[in-house]
């Protein structure tokens, strides 16, 4: 019986998570396996940027809501870490979303 390489197992299983891109990246084993490594990376920078992305959301939402109170955001986060109030900035900012007044009671909370 005929020993078949693992050359071409890989190249088939490097074919299939290629499919879905264009031209020559999804039919030439090179090239496919070059746009997979590029992709690759291009994924993992855009797991990194998200996280980026939604704490800044976050603390925008803040600083929207704290301000409506006539104070700023860094005021606000130093008051807390006086306060010894260990909320995190996602929470907080689902709190001010959704719970308007919550978030107001914190930050009368937070000033005295």
């Amino acid at each position: 019986m005929r020993v078949k390489s693992t050359a071409s197992r890989k190249h088939r299983v490097m074919l299939k998570n290629a499919r879905g891109f264009k031209q020559a990246r999804r039919t030439r084993i090179q090239t496919a396996k070059e746009a997979l490594l590029h992709a690759g990376m291009y994924a993992y920078h855009g797991r990194k940027l998200r996280k980026r992305n939604l704490k800044s959301l976050w603390i925008e939402r803040i600083n929207a809501t704290t301000r409506k109170q006539d104070l700023s955001y860094s005021k606000f986060i130093a008051l807390l870490k006086n306060a010894k109030v260990e909320i995190d900035r996602k929470i907080l900012a689902a709190i001010a979303v959704i719970d308007s007044k919550g978030f107001e009671q914190i930050v009368n909370e937070v000033k005295k």
